[in-house]
């Protein structure tokens, strides 16, 4: 007779607290390899629920290419932005934010990013902040490689209803799920990142789609 024997491991529940990090970003162009960061919105989040907001501005590195255009969706000048604090005093603020919350060397307390398109954007520039600031393994130190990318949560959301929407921008997505968009604060990474974190916990089903 065959007996078949069946070890159950005890689930064990890490009480270290669950990180997400929302976040947008303006830049000086479309390509992280020749363009920077202007501006870093956004929020921790610890077990779902908002511990610190952010706002950081960064002037632009000495080699990087500014883009007129990019500059003229974010209603921001090329004056303006290269007055901002150099982008290595910002990124220090920004590390030590981290900080606050998260051991670099303990890959339990890493924090899961979020945000809209980021995965194909954002990500790559946030990236190649800490390589500017000579901290090339920082990024996987801090942050699961898997991030959120609410456009692509969305895009399963809303299949059934993509045949009928004109494109697949923040603002439409937005306004799809029902959210009240004041598309003169568009492209201002704070704004953005309150739409992107809205539109998560509707996709998510964390909140009712009114």
């Amino acid at each position: 007779m065959l007996l078949l024997f069946i070890y159950i491991t005890p689930l064990i529940m890490s009480t270290k607290p669950y990180l997400k990090m929302f976040y947008d970003l303006e830049t000086t162009g479309l390509s992280y390899k020749k363009h920077c960061i202007h501006n870093m919105s956004g929020f921790i989040c610890s077990d779902d629920r908002i511990v610190e907001v952010f706002d950081f501005y960064f002037q632009p590195h000495p080699k990087a290419l500014i883009d007129p255009i990019a500059l003229q969706k974010g209603n921001v000048s090329e004056e303006l932005i290269r007055s901002y604090r150099p982008q290595n005093e910002v990124f220090y603020e920004f590390r030590k934010m981290l900080n606050r919350y998260t051991d670099r060397f303990d890959k339990e307390t890493k924090i899961i990013l979020v945000g809209f398109n980021n995965r194909k954007f954002d990500d790559f520039f946030l990236q190649t902040l800490f390589s500017l600031n000579a901290d090339d393994a920082g990024f996987i130190s801090y942050f699961y490689p898997e991030t959120l990318d609410v456009m692509v949560l969305a895009g399963e959301y809303l299949q059934r209803r993509r045949r009928g929407m004109k494109n697949f921008k923040l603002k439409t997505v937005a306004k799809e799920l029902g959210l009240l968009v004041e598309e003169e604060k568009l492209h201002k990474s704070a704004y953005d990142t309150e739409l992107t974190y809205q539109m998560y916990n509707i996709v998510t089903r964390r909140q009712i789609e009114i």
